[in-house]
């Protein structure tokens, strides 16, 4: 990711590797990675994206940034910097914080490249982070539609036979009229929204098989 924000610093490497150690270790007792929750009625954790480049956040930006989309509450995982709002015609409405982003990369000091000191002669190069602050469209004022129009429900269902088959195998209580999707111990049942309720088809069967896991682990499980 190479984007430029008015707020770009050179990152103190420890500060900010740890900082960004406590947060992923922060979701993962929370059990925000694991469970994810592409269907509607809950945030829409499709991949973060910058919505003026339209390019996908990677690395570890992606965990800061679903860390961001929950504990905000923010409902589309769309950002953009500071300046790119202004850039569009928007705005960051005043009072708002932004989440830190990093980019990672290494240079060659000058010096370096006049007199190489590596292996075989060749110039070493020295790795860095920088800090970015971005933020979500939900914080900001006068982006075009484009930009901030709502996810639509796919309201269709489109089976996958080999994955109904699989289902069907397990021999579970499957239910699929709910608005959350998990396994239920006291009942023995597993339930999921319905498929036409995801914003792609193929998550609904991503999601049940997931929530089939914890079924089938269950059962497996030593009894006292």
């Amino acid at each position: 990711m190479r984007e430029h924000s008015h707020q770009q610093h050179p990152a103190q490497r420890p500060g900010l590797y740890q900082e960004i150690t406590d947060k992923i270790i922060g979701q993962i007792e929370a059990g925000i990675l694991p469970w994810v929750q592409p269907w509607a009625g809950g945030p829409a954790l499709s991949m973060p994206v910058n919505v003026t480049t339209h390019r996908g956040y990677s690395g570890i930006n992606i965990l800061l940034l679903w860390d961001a989309l929950f504990q905000r509450g923010f409902d589309r995982n769309r950002w953009l910097t500071f300046k790119q709002a202004l850039v569009v015609g928007g705005n960051v409405r005043k009072g708002e914080h932004g989440t830190t982003v990093v980019f990672a990369d290494r240079f060659t000091p000058k010096g370096e490249q006049e007199a190489p000191t590596g292996k075989d002669g060749e110039a070493r190069s020295i790795p860095f982070l920088k800090r970015f602050t971005v933020f979500n469209i939900a914080q900001c004022d006068g982006l075009p539609f484009d930009y901030t129009v709502q996810q639509k429900q796919v309201s269709q269902v489109l089976p996958i036979p080999a994955a109904e088959a699989l289902i069907a195998a397990t021999g579970a209580q499957f239910r699929r009229d709910d608005t959350r999707a998990y396994y239920h111990i006291g009942t023995d049942t597993v339930h999921t929204p319905p498929q036409e309720s995801f914003y792609k088809p193929i998550n609904f069967y991503r999601t049940a098989l997931h929530e089939l896991t914890h079924y089938a682990a269950f059962r497996i499980m030593p009894r006292r």
